[in-house]
């Protein structure tokens, strides 16, 4: 054999787990539907008109893709406070392109150069909730971001307003 035939064959059996490692979430989905958060007491699941579930006004954004046609994130990002103090990132509608590692960040930019982890997305398609750490501070981290930690992509994000 030549040499460089020889050489094609290491590349080609070198590349070929991490291409398929890479491509493979694109043509996959997986689907959540979680239910709205329940309240600590009452039991009812919140709403976001249910004013007496609530502690503060609703935060919201709609998601932006990247659109490159890879990567991309559709739907509603809501912070629901809840009584007793701890607030929950709500996907809604949600839909993303899959990749290999996504994770759910609220972040201060959409480099996610400051960032807060709520934790690796859940699917890339469906209603899901996300707890936010108490010490979180929602005017600084004000935009959710869905982030491919291995290659440090964005693939959508939401400005979070009142």
């Amino acid at each position: 054999m030549k040499k460089s035939t020889i050489i094609a064959i290491i590349v080609a059996v070198i590349a070929m787990p991490i291409i398929v490692y890479a491509a493979s979430p694109l043509f996959t989905n997986t689907t959540i539907n979680e239910p709205l958060p329940e309240t600590s007491g009452s039991g009812k699941a919140i709403a976001a008109t249910e004013e007496t579930t609530m502690t503060d006004d609703l935060l919201s954004g709609s998601f932006v893709g990247v659109n490159d046609g890879i990567h991309n994130a559709e739907g509603v990002a809501k912070i629901l406070h809840l009584q007793g103090g701890n607030s929950v990132l709500r996907l809604e509608d949600f839909k993303s392109t899959n990749g290999p590692d996504l994770y759910v960040y609220l972040s201060t930019d959409k480099q996610a150069s400051d960032f807060v982890s709520l934790g690796k997305l859940k699917a890339n398609i469906g209603n899901q909730n996300y707890d936010i750490p108490t010490d979180t501070d929602l005017a600084k981290y004000d935009t959710v971001l869905v982030w491919c930690k291995q290659f440090s992509v964005l693939f959508g994000s939401a400005e979070l307003t009142a």
